[in-house]
């Protein structure tokens, strides 16, 4: 090993992000700017707060359950794995989301989290959103208008917004009115996000036409259909 007075030099240490040297920012004359890697690791702080983290983490493509070689499993994994590889390419482009719909247990939340984090190792922030818990903590505090404001807007502006268990419960106007709010932001911003719902095509459509035909727009040639209870990996033996 290499040093200097005894010291380490910068260019044999290693950093998650050589860019900023793990600052999470820039310094440009008298100014500093964000790098581009402070909102994934900003939204890695906010997973271990709320305490899924570990579990969160270990989901990966390796680990991924094809269930007997399953064509739906292999076609999900494989488009998934397409859609991190090409990623840069596809945001530019306004199909530029995923969706992992139907059977319960059939691992659409593992994929959608294993996109999520092999794009934060490319330090693209991806904001998970537990739509239940998300959904609550917003109703809750929507009389109070700079709060709600402030708290939609993260879902509104993330990078790439990961959406899990999309309509999970019992399902009101409200509901309808906060997704629309994130949905339609993101669908004129060309904002990309990834999606897991129990629900098909046909019944987002059901929900709400308006947010259902604008989310499938978004994943047009990146929708999973899963059908089957043999696909559901928590009754298998």
């Amino acid at each position: 090993m290499i040093k200097v007075n005894g010291f380490t030099t910068d260019e044999e240490k290693h950093y998650d992000c050589p860019i900023c040297k793990d600052l999470e920012y820039i310094i440009e004359g008298n100014r500093a700017r964000d790098c581009k890697c402070r909102e994934a690791k900003n939204y890695q702080r906010i997973l271990v707060r709320s305490g899924i983290s570990k579990a969160f983490q270990q989901k990966s493509f390796s680990n991924f359950s094809l269930k007997g070689k399953s064509k739906v499993l292999i076609a999900a994994k494989e488009m998934a794995e397409n859609y991190v590889k090409n990623f840069h390419d596809i945001k530019k482009n306004k199909h530029h989301s995923v969706a992992f719909l139907g059977q319960v247990g059939s691992g659409k939340t593992h994929l959608s989290i294993a996109i999520a984090n092999d794009l934060m190792k490319e330090n693209v922030g991806v904001l998970y959103m537990q739509y239940r818990e998300a959904m609550t903590g917003l109703k809750q505090n929507i009389m109070d208008e700079a709060y709600y404001q402030n708290e939609i807007a993260k879902y509104k502006t993330a990078t790439v917004l990961l959406i899990d268990d999309l309509y999970k419960g019992k399902i009101s106007p409200t509901d309808h009115n906060i997704m629309f709010e994130i949905i339609n932001y993101r669908y004129l911003k060309g904002a990309p996000v990834i999606i897991s719902s129990e629900y098909r095509v046909e019944e987002l459509l059901a929900f709400d036409e308006a947010i259902g035909s604008r989310m499938i727009e978004m994943c047009r040639g990146r929708i999973i259909e899963f059908e089957g209870i043999d696909l559901n990996h928590r009754l298998a033996l």
